[in-house]
């Protein structure tokens, strides 16, 4: 077999081992590939690896020897599978490898939005605490999570654990979730969309991005949020409108945001978020914990495995 990674730089940059990968066959492992190098390297290729590579059908129809995909991620939006079902490739995907990962990345943003360890660590570096005429001090007003109430909007294996973490500080939870009877949780109160935006100290999306839902954070539903309110984003860029979330901010409409994605990756220099004080930003790592990243890697070998012995698992595509 001839196996292919195409974009293997963000899931493995230098910290894990390609060896598992590599004694399943002849393989070629690349960084990165633009569109000319993906067919140029995969032409001979039976297997590809693919994190964000695209492959559509005009690239698809040229790889003759290909026969699986193996994406390197849960989502699979960059593949045709239409094309490859009807060119006879398989698709396979890996999911729930990143699940404690993201949830741990919520809280980090959270925490940082509430408590500031960041800013109050720079003015240390930067002598305000040994000019300071007291003890202690606080450059902004921190905020206690105790009590407070977290909406947690897509209730699924993330949101599930991200409540569990809110429970151990103390939090109520609220959940906006489209089957509420299916995954009840003690503690945790199913409520409407709007409900969820007025009554919650802090809002975190945690549901996959759909044709109803690309953008629905947006001016009239910012507006339902308290003025002291933060804006929790680890899921995907596009739910929310970033003008609308940029107004919202600067006009102190609510009191912050925590983003790990934005609507563009990575965002053009002048992104209407990236200079905005109260708004904190991460580079779409909220799922690439060390141990995370294992987890993925071994997902995608044992698939690789399962077809090579001819029983293919996790496929996105039926099999001929």
């Amino acid at each position: 077999m001839k196996i292919v990674v195409l974009d293997g730089h963000t899931l493995n940059p230098g910290d894990l081992d390609w060896s598992p990968l590599q004694r399943l066959g002849e393989t070629k492992i690349f960084n990165r590939s633009t569109r000319e190098e993906i067919l140029e390297r995969s032409a001979d290729a039976d297997i590809v690896l693919s994190n964000k590579a695209v492959l559509d059908r005009p690239v698809l129809e040229k790889l003759k020897n290909l026969k699986l995909i193996a994406v390197t991620a849960t989502g699979f939006n960059n593949i045709d599978v239409t094309a490859a079902s009807e060119l006879g490739i398989l698709v396979c995907n890996a999911s729930n490898y990143g699940s404690a990962s993201v949830a741990q990345h919520t809280f980090a943003l959270i925490l940082e939005l509430t408590n500031q360890c960041g800013l109050h660590s720079n003015s240390v570096k930067n002598g305000a605490w040994s000019q300071s005429k007291d003890w202690s001090y606080h450059l902004r007003p921190m905020v206690g999570l105790a009590g407070k109430t977290l909406g947690i909007v897509g209730f699924g294996n993330i949101g599930q654990q991200v409540a569990g973490i809110a429970q151990g500080f103390g939090m109520k939870v609220l959940a906006n979730h489209k089957h509420p009877e299916r995954d009840q949780r003690p503690g945790v109160a199913f409520v409407s969309l709007d409900e969820l935006l007025t009554k919650s100290d802090i809002v975190s999306l945690h549901c996959p991005l759909t044709n109803e839902n690309k953008g629905f954070i947006n001016a009239q539903n910012l507006a339902l949020m308290k003025p002291s309110a933060f804006l929790i984003n680890t899921s995907r860029g596009p739910l929310i409108n970033e003008s609308d979330l940029k107004e919202a901010l600067v006009s102190e409409k609510i009191k912050g945001a925590g983003l790990d994605v934005l609507s563009q990756e990575p965002p053009l220099p002048n992104h209407p978020l990236t200079a905005i004080k109260n708004c904190l930003i991460t580079p779409h790592h909220a799922w690439a914990t060390k141990e995370s990243r294992q987890r993925l890697m071994d997902i995608v070998v044992n698939n690789i495995k399962s077809f090579i012995h001819g029983t293919p698992q996790n496929l996105v595509t039926r099999r001929s």
